[in-house]
């Protein structure tokens, strides 16, 4: 199969757009403080565009499972500090009763909390916005910042992340499964460019470390976890920057882009409802030597997870 169909065979299995976070405040902050008081309340408080802004946050804590007839878990938000709740300037008033951060070691951590029954409260700043196939950024909101809360009990989203070679060793994959409290993430629908059109679906931002594209991270694309199994898989294919829904610079001059393959990888996948975003960080694969038994041996492997995580999705059997 020639490098443009398999494009387009990536495209349809992984390509995705721009969505929601796990539940995105505000962009590119500063000076952030986080407060949280014993009636399930947060108020951040920061600094963006210039203005100094308090956000008071409630009415959420956990995530639930994938159900097609409840509304996943979200935040209510009064970006007047309160005074769209309480009709009164609630932030100037309010009672921390936050203790120092005894939850889990989180990617793109900025500040934390734990609340007298337990709860964790937690603030992560993510670069969200990049711009897929190793393309630098070449607009502000491109450069931004993800400003994002989450509030939760007990465990964190689960990602497992395995990677192996397809279509006979010619192209390296990554392939995995997301789960909270083992049960599968997953949302119900997607966009024709494979952005989740509810807020049970969950976009998984793949980085590529010292790339065909140039030195230092860049994000290579971003894709969801199947329905209804949870898992994911992506191939490092080369790719047509103007087909698929993707941006690119003005001065793009046509071609293909990649295989994005580098010396490490790192996903880092949007906690369901409310909780935090989870990370994964692993080697890149060299390329495949047919006939090699160390080679051969990890495939097969691989190939037998695969096949025991799969279940009734058979689509990232593809290029095997």
């Amino acid at each position: 199969m020639g490098g443009r169909l398999l494009a387009a065979a990536a495209l349809a299995l992984a390509c995705a757009g721009p969505a929601s976070a796990s539940q995105l405040i505000d962009r590119s902050a500063t000076g952030v403080r986080l407060e949280a008081n014993g009636k399930g309340e947060a108020l951040l408080s920061y600094v963006a565009d210039g203005r100094q802004r308090h956000v008071l946050a409630w009415g959420a804590v956990n995530a639930l499972a994938p159900t097609p007839d409840r509304a996943q878990a979200q935040f209510r938000l009064d970006y007047a500090g309160g005074w769209g709740r309480y009709r009164s300037e609630y932030w100037k008033t309010f009672v921390n009763l936050c203790g120092p951060y005894r939850g889990p070691k989180l990617a793109w951590f900025v500040t934390g909390c734990t609340a007298a029954d337990g709860s964790n409260w937690a603030v992560q700043a993510f670069p969200q916005p990049l711009p897929d196939l190793g393309f630098m950024p070449w607009l502000p909101e491109q450069r931004a910042t993800w400003l994002e809360l989450s509030h939760w009990t007990g465990p964190l989203a689960k990602l497992e992340v395995w990677s192996d070679w397809v279509y006979r060793g010619r192209f390296q994959q990554l392939f995995g499964r997301l789960t909270y409290r083992g049960r599968a993430v997953h949302g119900f629908g997607t966009t024709r460019y494979g952005a989740p059109t509810d807020h049970y679906g969950r976009l998984l931002y793949l980085d590529t470390y010292n790339s065909t594209y140039g030195t230092g991270w860049r994000r290579e694309n971003s894709f969801v976890a199947h329905k209804p199994t949870g898992i994911f898989c992506y191939g490092f294919y080369p790719f047509d920057p103007t087909r698929g829904g993707y941006a690119y610079p003005p001065e793009w001059a046509g071609g293909l882009r990649g295989p994005g393959t580098g010396t490490a990888y790192r996903i880092t996948a949007q906690g369901p409802g409310v909780t935090p975003d989870v990370a994964w960080t692993g080697p890149g694969l060299h390329e495949f030597i047919p006939g090699d038994p160390r080679d051969e041996s990890l495939q097969r492997e691989m190939s037998g997870v695969l096949e025991q995580i799969i279940g009734p999705d058979r689509t990232c059997s593809h290029g095997r």
